[in-house]
């Protein structure tokens, strides 16, 4: 793969002079290569992916704790069903649920209506986890995957109805996705970036690793540091952080 260095606004007065790392894939490059390096699609194409602060599962670590059983318990009436791209139709009803979820969630028409259309139209879904209310026969969730044999599994967007908070849904889709792949044999389930508190439910899995730009850990606290500093005033390099140096790299190299 072709690395390019995309400018991001500098400041100068701290000598911060920030470059978003971009890969471009080259003949050979799969995927789920890519991904390993730390690396994140940027274009629904494919054609680019951007480095970032992300998660994965690495499944063969993976076992359900009190915690992940409690919410599968949780929706011990909703049953779910992994299909092809090819064997799911994309309706109008389909649309609708989907564009309730993300005005809520997201904003109103943050995602519009076209951007939703050509999501569900692009190379970067491969399959499909959809979730249904048994007693109601009601699907209520939906997962867009991107599946490459048995090295990579990326949950890329979820849609569910929000009025089943009361059984922690979006959770109970996530750790069905992580239980599923687990037990089919795949090598990782990537589940996005992770920069905030309000991400850090994707760490509640067994086997999670993030990707801290030179490889991937497993210290949840490390993490959490992270996630605290984007939160305040950051005037140096993370290199230059002699607390995150002293509490991290130096261990890791000893």
């Amino acid at each position: 793969m072709k690395l390019l260095f995309s400018e991001y606004k500098s400041d100068y007065h701290n000598y911060i002079f920030p470059y978003v790392i971009c890969a471009i894939p080259e003949a050979g490059d799969t995927p789920a290569a890519i991904f390993a390096q730390g690396f994140l699609p940027s274009s629904r194409d494919m054609q680019r992916y951007y480095m970032c602060r992300q998660v994965r599962v690495r499944l063969a670590n993976f076992k359900l704790s009190s915690e992940n059983r409690r919410i599968i318990r949780k929706g011990a009436n909703i049953e779910y069903r992994y299909i092809a791209k090819a064997d799911f139709k994309y309706t109008q009803t389909w649309q609708q649920f989907c564009k309730t979820y993300a005005d809520i969630k997201f904003g109103q028409n943050i995602m519009t209506y076209e951007r939703l259309d050509s999501l569900f139209q692009t190379d970067m879904i491969t399959h499909f986890l959809i979730f249904t209310d048994q007693e109601s026969q009601q699907d209520i969730g939906i997962v867009t995957l991107y599946v490459e044999d048995t090295k990579l599994a990326y949950f890329y967007y979820s849609f569910y109805d929000l009025d089943y908070h009361n059984k922690n849904l979006g959770m109970f889709i996530m750790t069905t996705a992580v239980e599923l792949f687990s037990k089919s044999g795949q090598e990782f389930l990537y589940l996005g970036s992770c920069y905030s508190k309000n991400a850090l439910y994707k760490t509640q899995f067994s086997g999670m690793e993030f990707f801290n730009g030179s490889h991937w850990s497993t210290n949840l606290k490390e993490l959490k540091f992270l996630i605290a500093r984007d939160q305040g005033t950051v005037t140096q390099h993370l290199i230059e952080n002699e607390e995150y140096q002293r509490l991290f790299c130096i261990k890791q190299h000893t």
